[in-house]
This record gives C-alpha cells, sequence and structure tokens, in this order.
C-alpha cells in the first residue's frame, strides 16, 4: 500500500471557496475513480492557507491507472475551471508505510 500527500497552498482568503468547490464538484468526482479517501485537512497552526489529501493505492500502477481514468472523465476539466486562480502552489508526495505503521 502506498499513500499519496498532496499539499495545496491556496491564495489567501480563498481557502474556504476552494474547500467547498473542492467538496462540491473534485471530491464526488476524485472518489468515483481514485483510491481509498483517507482524509482531508486545513491547517489551523503553522504555515497557513493549506489544504492537505491523503489517498491510499495499491501501488504506484494502480494510482498510475486510476488518475488516468479520473482526467478522462469530462466533470475533471469542468472542475478545475472552477478553481482555477485559487491553487498557488501545489506538492504531491508518495508516503510508504513502515512494517509497524498502523496504516498498511
Amino acid at each position: 500500500m502506498i499513500y499519496e500527500e498532496r499539499d495545496y497552498r491556496i491564495n489567501p482568503g480563498m481557502l474556504g471557496e476552494f474547500v467547498k468547490i473542492y467538496g462540491e464538484y473534485g471530491l464526488p468526482i476524485q472518489k468515483k475513480h481514485l483510491g481509498s479517501f483517507i482524509g482531508y485537512f486545513v491547517t489551523e497552526i503553522g504555515e497557513l492557507n493549506h489544504v492537505v489529501a491523503i489517498w491510499a493505492y495499491e501501488s504506484l500502477a494502480d494510482r498510475d491507472a486510476r488518475r488516468a481514468v479520473m482526467l478522462a472523465d469530462p466533470g475533471w476539466p469542468e472542475y478545475l475551471v472552477r478553481v482555477k486562480g485559487l491553487i498557488d502552489i501545489q506538492a504531491t508526495r508518495i508516503l510508504k508505510p513502515v512494517p509497524f505503521s498502523p496504516l498498511q
């Protein structure tokens, strides 16, 4: 099992709008196509205006195949238009649990 952590820095003053649009338009498409949805978080302390999403996949190949299908979904470009200009920077990390991690 691998975990994908996607960290988005949202433009100041736009966090609420981004979360609302994602919850209404982006998340349903992703849940339809991607791996297991682990969680969605906003920063409360530290560097503000961040959203972190975590997804689980069987492997990198599983992730690649699922993302290809999601990107071909006609609703995905429509979602991207809705969030255009709200995201400042995006970072993605692939995490692999160690043997004693409760998440495998």
